[in-house]
């Protein structure tokens, strides 16, 4: 998954960043209003960690922003403000869980857990799709009673595509959510193909009866056989 960290506090920021990017989770962060206004809107999150009092604006204003662009990140808010008012606020705005400051990196992983979790079909932590199952806890990638070795990026390729079944996903798309926004200066997107190919291969050996198809001059998406 991918998480945008916004919190200005350098090392708070660096701590969490370190902690997620431990977990295998794509972390990408600003430390300002303007600089996470422009993430929010040029990217793509699973998951966005929100502070609150930021220099330049309102985390507040930003969860308006989200919403009023229908983007689908699950919304966590970071702040040392413990009122009921900046609880409900933050709710009513599409945020779907709250955290104090200060809080153990321990408790901020197993909300982020909490929250994606009630975001998946299954409401756990395993994501089926056809014979084909992943476990997001313990990243094993299983078909039928077969576990199937998937380096990361392979991993986390299946997963962007277990989690939108039947949706079609561009390259850049697909880019910056496996290998995070700067790649979309990459000259070109090849790579990614042969990420693909290689999974593909892997799957159909082990007797997968999903695949992901090419959709000529869109991207990939991922159906059933």
């Amino acid at each position: 998954m991918k998480i945008l960290v916004i919190e200005d506090e350098p090392s708070l920021r660096t701590m969490m960043c370190d902690m997620l990017e431990k977990e295998k989770y794509i972390v990408e962060s600003a430390g300002d209003f303007h600089r996470a206004e422009e993430k929010i809107n040029d990217y793509e999150y699973d998951v966005i960690l929100l502070d609150i009092m930021l220099p330049g604006g309102s985390g507040m204003e930003l969860l308006k922003i989200l919403k009023e662009s229908k983007k689908q990140a699950h919304v966590l808010i970071i702040s040392a403000k413990d009122s009921l008012e900046d609880k409900l606020e933050g709710l009513d705005l599409g945020a779907d869980d709250y955290i104090t400051k200060p809080f153990h990196l321990a408790e901020l992983s197993a909300r982020i857990r909490s929250v994606t979790r009630r975001g998946l079909k299954q409401g756990s932590d395993t994501i089926n799709y056809g014979n084909v199952s992943l476990n997001t806890l313990t990243r094993k990638c299983t078909v039928g009673e077969a576990e199937v070795q998937l380096v990361r990026k392979e991993y986390d390729i299946l997963l962007h595509f277990m989690t939108r079944p039947d949706h079609v996903s561009n390259k850049l798309t697909l880019a910056e959510a496996v290998w995070g926004d700067n790649i979309d200066q990459a000259d070109n997107f090849d790579f990614i193909y042969a990420q693909i190919k290689n999974l593909r291969k892997k799957l159909q050996a082990a007797g997968a009866d999903i695949e992901i198809k090419a959709v000529y001059g869109f991207g990939y998406k991922l159906t059933r056989i």
